[in-house]
């Protein structure tokens, strides 16, 4: 009888550390463009002391408790100007390179996937792009965007995530390159529950937060079709689609039942971009779905970059908030969403 007990013991404890395990909601925090600080054209662009660690510093407990913490890494890591683009005048040439040791500010704020598909990643060259790699790889957070890299799989709790980034820029897989962008997140879906797409597209500054619904171009260069691909990706079977790249916010939709920002902003971008008014505002999104990617709610938490020390923070107006709000309302008036001034989003 002893030894029947025992193994029925057993058998609970083996049941129930299965359904500890299993998880039925997933939570994914994602945030804008981050650019720590850069070497180019000297370290004056750096935060004092050469140290980031105020960058993050603010902000991190809104990350506490994600299965998955995603952000835009807008440059590369580096600690050799060896690459760098060449500018008539260096004082007004936008090359972003943090030094390799400020990984460590995304690993301490607990962020376990980035995306270096952007306009940002090849300030120098090749030796930047497989600098970048490397430092992310031996730090353990999980990245994709270059055709070197184009997808990242892992499983964290026992779910399976698949994640592939995009670009309209030399060296990242297409944003605009639809059918093949379509294939990837195809073949993605077949081996994973949560399947996250992130883009770099859409034209930049405040004159182009809204969703158009066409392709969008900026300085001559075609950025493609945010609302097109995002619409396709998810046909395709991706679960989450996080944009970036405008340096504004934009509307966030629901999609058959998944969710897209169509840009997230700056989020912590130290000097070298422009983080007045509109540009210095982002949210952080927490998104809830389904072990499936069905979408079930999302939280808005506000933050501003102030112009002094460029350290992002709550911000207690809430702000981005209200332009979400209006942006969602305006561009997607056939949309039936939810979005409270306390910033829950819901179907």
């Amino acid at each position: 009888m002893n030894q029947i007990f025992s193994v029925f013991s057993i058998l609970l404890m083996v049941i129930g550390s299965v359904s500890a395990s299993s998880k039925d909601t997933i939570q994914v925090v994602a945030v804008g463009d981050i650019m720590m600080g850069t070497i180019y054209p000297n370290r004056e662009f750096l935060p004092p002391n050469d140290d980031c660690s105020r960058s993050l510093s603010m902000v991190k407990q809104y990350f506490a408790n994600a299965d998955v913490v995603f952000g835009n890494l807008e440059g590369v890591f580096t600690d050799s100007n060896t690459g760098a683009k060449r500018c008539n005048n260096p004082a007004n040439c936008y090359v972003f390179g943090m030094p390799t040791k400020y990984v460590n500010c995304l690993v301490d704020a607990g962020f376990n996937l980035i995306s270096i598909a952007n306009n940002h990643v090849g300030d120098f060259g090749e030796p930047g792009r497989a600098s970048t790699e490397q430092t992310l790889k031996n730090a353990g957070i999980h990245y994709a965007g270059l055709l070197s890299c184009p997808t990242s799989e892992f499983v964290i709790d026992d779910v399976r995530y698949g994640f592939c980034a995009f670009a309209p820029n030399v060296g990242t897989v297409d944003v605009r390159n639809i059918p093949a962008a379509q294939e990837m997140v195809r073949r993605l879906k077949e081996r994973n529950d949560i399947v996250i797409v992130s883009f770099h597209a859409g034209a930049e500054g405040r004159a182009y937060q809204h969703v158009t619904r066409q392709t969008e171009t900026y300085l001559g260069e075609n950025r493609g079709n945010v609302y097109e691909f995002s619409h396709k990706m998810i046909d395709a079977g991706a679960d989450i689609l996080l944009g970036h790249g405008p340096h504004v916010t934009r509307a966030v939709e629901i999609y058959k039942n998944r969710f897209i920002a169509y840009s997230m902003g700056n989020f912590s971008t130290y000097r070298r971009i422009n983080v007045q008014d509109v540009n210095g505002i982002a949210p952080i999104f927490r998104i809830y779905t389904m072990r499936d990617g069905t979408f079930i709610k999302a939280q808005i938490t506000p933050t501003i970059q102030p112009n002094d020390d460029r350290t992002p923070r709550l911000d207690p107006s809430g702000r981005v908030i209200s332009v979400i709000q209006n942006l969602t309302r305006t561009d997607f008036p056939e949309l039936r969403i939810n979005i409270t001034d306390d910033g829950w989003i819901r179907p």
